[in-house]
């Protein structure tokens, strides 16, 4: 099991350390938990976002080279030669929201495939199309950014203006995320339509697919209920996490690297997606904790759960706690975008302890996956479960 680093719980001591390949930059910090919850904010060491990849540098900068390719599969090649504006427009809608984000996803797919796949078949040839199969996955990803940012009227997305919000676009976003999820089937088609497990890995896209509206559908009528707070149940919570992020953040990249190694075992898979679905769990908890308490710096995008009214868990665990005045000011304040508003429901939310039982939930939830991934049967790496628990865990963006 990988270190999680020294915890003393009874002292309240929490000794912060990252000595692991797997990550770029080493840093040990000693925070007292009163601070835990400030920690993404004062640590200043971090010179650049940490993005949870399971692959080297190299690694990485194989895959960005990869990207031009799909730019011109879509846009060039002499494809759709009567309407050079529109393969025009296709190669910027492209550039500017496929390759801007952090790439986790898709440089999961490349991971994971060379631990799945057998040595003798990590072939120049089989790489790439991991490579390509992982730019699909950040396609899928494009188009539920610029569908959300326009749902939930965001302004910023990775420290550029959404690309709703810009000048020649507006609401012809909804139509460019059609062509982004489009365009990611014909590279699919191009690309894997020989393959053995093409069909299975068709039939995930259009799951995970399906199952993440449903869970942005799920959010967003969270959101907008006119009942006010009475749907924000740790229930509600769960099936918006699972549907809206964990499919296609943790079980996607994972299950596809499987198909393309030609694993297809039905019980494999299930053991795999079941803990993968954990993770995820685990992962947007740290999400919503991040939009409230991180540095914008680190993050990349400004907060707004707050603001949006998100079901999150610092607002459900907040209400479960709450005395009825307490919940009236949630009431009165969450979903509003006044500065004062967004600053009284975090006050709250220090009021009732809930930086400090973010950090027990945190390293609780760490042990139990990491408990979970040692029982893994069928023949599932563990090595690569303990990669991407150990990237994610304390992160900071």
């Amino acid at each position: 099991m990988p270190p999680s680093g020294p915890h003393q719980s009874h002292t309240f001591v929490y000794y912060k350390t990252r000595r692991s390949p797997l990550y770029d930059t080493c840093d040990d910090t000693i925070l007292s938990v009163e601070h835990l919850a400030l920690s993404t904010i004062q640590i200043k060491a971090v010179p650049k976002p940490t993005v949870w990849t399971i692959v080297s540098k190299e690694e990485s900068r194989e895959f960005m080279a990869v990207f031009p390719d799909i730019v011109r599969d879509l846009s060039d090649a002499g494809r759709h030669t009567d309407i050079p504006e529109i393969n025009k427009r296709f190669a910027k809608l492209l550039q500017y929201n496929v390759p801007t984000g952090k790439k986790s996803r898709g440089l999961a797919v490349v991971g994971a495939y060379k631990i799945f796949e057998h040595p003798d078949r990590l072939t120049p040839e089989n790489i790439r199309l991991a490579n390509i199969l992982g730019w699909c996955v950040e396609m899928l990803s494009g188009m539920f950014v610029i569908n959300s940012d326009l749902v939930n009227g965001a302004e910023v997305r990775r420290g550029s203006s959404c690309w709703y919000r810009k000048e020649d676009v507006g609401l012809t976003a909804v139509n460019d995320g059609v062509m982004l999820e489009s365009g990611m089937y014909s590279i699919l088609r191009k690309y894997f339509s020989q393959h053995n497990s093409y069909v299975p890995i068709l039939e995930l896209f259009h799951d995970v697919t399906l199952k993440s509206a449903m869970g942005h559908t799920l959010d967003k009528m969270c959101s907008n209920s006119g009942s006010g707070l009475d749907m924000f149940t740790m229930n509600r919570y769960n099936s918006i996490v699972k549907y809206r992020n964990a499919y296609y953040t943790f079980q996607l990249p994972v299950a596809l690297a499987m198909y393309l190694a030609n694993h297809q075992d039905a019980e494999m898979h299930r053991q795999a997606k079941t803990l993968l679905l954990e993770m995820g769990h685990f992962y947007q908890v740290q999400d919503d904790f991040l939009d409230c308490f991180g540095d914008v710096n680190i993050t990349g995008r400004p907060p707004r759960y707050i603001q949006e009214g998100r079901c999150t868990w610092l607002a459900v665990v907040a209400l479960q706690r709450a005395t009825p005045a307490q919940r009236k000011l949630m009431e009165d304040c969450y979903g509003k975008s006044d500065p004062s508003c967004v600053e009284a429901v975090k006050n709250l939310y220090r009021q009732l302890g809930l930086p400090n039982t973010y950090a027990i939930y945190e390293e609780e939830s760490y042990n139990l996956i990491n408990t979970n991934i040692h029982q893994l049967t069928k023949g599932l790496p563990h090595k690569l479960f303990f990669k991407l628990m150990e990237k994610i865990y304390k992160r900071e963006c």
